[in-house]
Order: structure tokens, then sequence, then C-alpha cells
């Protein structure tokens, strides 16, 4: 008996386009190159005054959409290539996991939730920093991809749970070994996509001709 004559054989999907992920990135570039033509994206007071984070701006001035805009801001060319490159290889994955509306919604909770959870570690000592880029959502749609992964018994589509957790571990190693990176909002970025996709995540019914034909 071949494929077409098995009731039970899995009916192959088409990979649906992640348009969400693309327009995040596109959106990424766009602001950067705005902001590459009219000033500098390694001058940290240039930063600050197109939506940078900073601490006391945020908690004296409550200027809050600092903590939004300021994910979609980076520190020159290599920070944005860097980070896109990541988004680009894993969000779309994540997007048809969850859904398009699901997925914005994660990408900025992780983006925001990392942010704050920065500001409230740098608030004890005082010991404020210029902080930008989109690496505390991306690590978390790394945290949410572990999850979704480990749930669909260690693979999804052509990723697999230790790719995942090699890349988190090593991207987690270079940040402590280098210098101006926001740690904490890597590490809080990467808990809150846990905690999303645990929480947005359903695993799908699997379709098979059985269901189509009704046998």
């Amino acid at each position: 008996m071949n494929q077409y004559q098995n009731p039970y054989y899995m009916v192959p999907q088409r990979r649906p386009r992640a348009w969400v992920n693309g327009t995040l990135i596109v959106l990424n570039i766009l602001y950067f190159l705005y902001l590459e033509l009219t000033g500098s994206t390694e001058d940290a007071y240039f930063m600050l005054e197109h939506g940078a984070m900073y601490g006391p701006f945020i908690l004296e001035e409550h200027e809050y959409y600092r903590l939004l805009i300021s994910i979609f801001m980076h520190f020159g060319i290599n920070h944005i290539v860097n980070n896109m490159l990541v988004l680009f290889v894993l969000g779309d994955n994540l997007e048809r996991a969850l859904g398009k509306v699901k997925y914005l919604i994660f990408y900025l909770i992780c983006g925001v939730g990392a942010n704050v959870i920065s500001l409230l570690f740098e608030m004890p000592s005082g010991d404020w920093s210029v902080g930008a880029g989109a690496s505390g959502a991306i690590f978390g749609v790394v945290g949410g991809l572990i999850y979704v992964v480990a749930v669909n018994k260690g693979r999804l589509e052509d990723l697999s749970t230790r790719q995942l957790v090699t890349m988190a571990a090593f991207s987690l190693y270079l940040g402590f070994i280098s210098t101006g990176v926001d740690n904490t909002a890597h590490i809080a970025g990467l808990i809150i996509g846990i905690i999303l996709a645990a929480i947005l995540y359903r695993k799908p019914k699997r379709t098979c001709r059985a269901d189509i034909w009704g046998v």
C-alpha cells in the first residue's frame, strides 16, 4: 500500500509566510537607516535623543515609550546585522507555531519585559547606561522556540532542542565575555520567552487522510 492509499498517511502542509517577522525586521532596518542618515547610531547622546533606554529619563521623566522604541534601535552596523540575522533564521519558525497575532504580542512583550527587568537591576546601584537593541526580544524568541520544540518531542520543522540550547548558551557566553552588553536583558528575554510560550502555544492536532475522508 503506498502513501496515497493509506488513509492514515500524514497530509503535508505548506508553510505559511511569516510576514509579521519580516515586517519587524524591515522596521528595525528602516529605523536604523533613518538614524544613520540623520546622525550616528554609535553616538550614545544621539541615540538617547531618539528613544534609547536610560533609567532616569524613564523613572523621573516618565518617558515610558523608551521601553518599546529602544527595541527597534541598534548601535552600529554589526549590532543590527547580528540581531536581524538571528531573527531572520528563527523568527519565522516561532511565528508559524504561535500564529501571527500571538507572535507579534509575544515579541513585543519579550522586548519590553527584558528592558523593564534590566531597568530594575540597574536601580539599586544607580549605574545607568544608555541601552538599545532587539536582543531581549530575540532571546525571547529563542526561549519560546526551546519550549515549543521540547513540547514537540525535540524537533520543530528544521530545529532541534540541542541546536537551540547550544545557540542560547553560546550567545550568553559571548555576552558575558564582551563589554557593553546587557546580559540581564538577554537572560530576562530568554526566561520571559519560555514562560510566554507555555501560555500562548497550543500543540496542533495531527491531520491525516482519515480526517479528510471521514474514515
